[in-house]
């Protein structure tokens, strides 16, 4: 019997890296999770071993030189445009700096292993056009796109200097049952608990929204198939949705009927309108799978569960 392959999940306890580590667990691979929080605070029955480290750690190589690991995911780091606004020096440190580390700690006791970097449209800013491809110079306006991109050089310098398997991934809007954060979480607390709507903005600003589940399959279309030469792939649904058709979506699926509301102001650091090429991914045979409607009713109802509400 064949021994399985063993993939380290940096920030595993968070929205993103729970999903990373449930599918790879589900697809036989042994999932050592790696993130800043207790024990209790982890998907343990898809762990191999988790690991409460504060990266960056000298601990680290003692974990890479023990689990000798095939594949490294990388989804830790903050997450958050307005955070990197008031204090970028801590998200310099969580994002660029740490991505650093943890490429140089495989440089150095795991060079084989595949790296595969959780980047984010960010990087884009305001694009001159949509759909967005690879190709289009970033031009990122928030700490937190240029960190991003300043990553993801760090990914493509380790795999031109030091022959590391390395890929950056662009996720664009993420969403998904967990994410207690951002606008459709927003969107539903407000509509469940306030009875009301208000929402930053003019409503016609848009995102591309993708589902957890297709961003961890596309990881996996990655490992699979692509050239892990330093390149970046977007990950997105390439369809454009306008914030005010989402929140329509989002309310009539709760069965509500307010009428969302917007204050006209965009905050600083926050782009205006993305809509993912996905032509260069789709190349290595992925689609998405789960459609914005099905994913805002999961959604929903995951919302109502939260919130205690039947």
């Amino acid at each position: 019997m064949s021994q399985s392959k063993v993939v380290f999940v940096t920030g595993a306890t968070g929205f993103i890296g729970r999903y990373v580590v449930r599918y790879f667990s589900s697809r036989g691979w042994s999932v050592v999770g790696l993130a800043n929080t207790s024990p209790e605070n982890a998907p343990l029955s898809d762990l191999k071993v988790y690991h409460s480290l504060k990266l960056p750690s000298t601990e680290l190589k003692n974990l890479l030189d023990k689990y000798c690991p095939d594949l490294f995911i990388h989804c830790a780091g903050r997450a958050s445009v307005g955070l990197s606004m008031t204090t970028p020096g801590e998200d310099f440190n969580t994002n660029t700096a740490l991505t650093f580390e943890v490429l140089n700690s495989l440089r150095i006791s795991v060079p084989k292993c595949l790296f595969i970097f959780l980047s984010s449209a960010a990087v884009y800013g305001n694009p001159s056009s949509i759909s967005i491809r690879e190709d289009d110079f970033p031009t990122p306006i928030s700490p937190y796109g240029f960190h991003k991109w300043q990553s993801e050089n760090l990914v493509l310098e380790f795999a031109r200097v030091y022959g590391l398997s390395t890929a950056s991934l662009r996720i664009f809007s993420a969403y998904g049952s967990g994410l207690r954060r951002q606008v459709i979480w927003d969107i539903c607390q407000k509509t469940l608990i306030e009875n009301a709507v208000n929402l930053q903005g003019t409503g016609n600003e848009s995102r591309d929204f993708i589902h957890a589940i297709d961003i961890v399959r596309a990881i996996e279309f990655v490992v699979d198939s692509a050239q892990m030469q330093g390149e970046v792939y977007n990950v997105g649904s390439g369809q454009e949705t306008t914030i005010k058709h989402l929140a329509t979506l989002v309310i009539d699926t709760l069965g509500s009927d307010i009428k969302p509301q917007f204050d006209g102001h965009v905050p600083q650091g926050n782009p205006l309108n993305w809509q993912a090429d996905i032509s260069k991914i789709q190349t290595l045979g992925f689609q998405p799978s789960v459609s914005l409607e099905q994913g805002i009713r999961s959604f929903a109802n995951w919302c109502k569960a939260e919130l205690h509400i039947i």
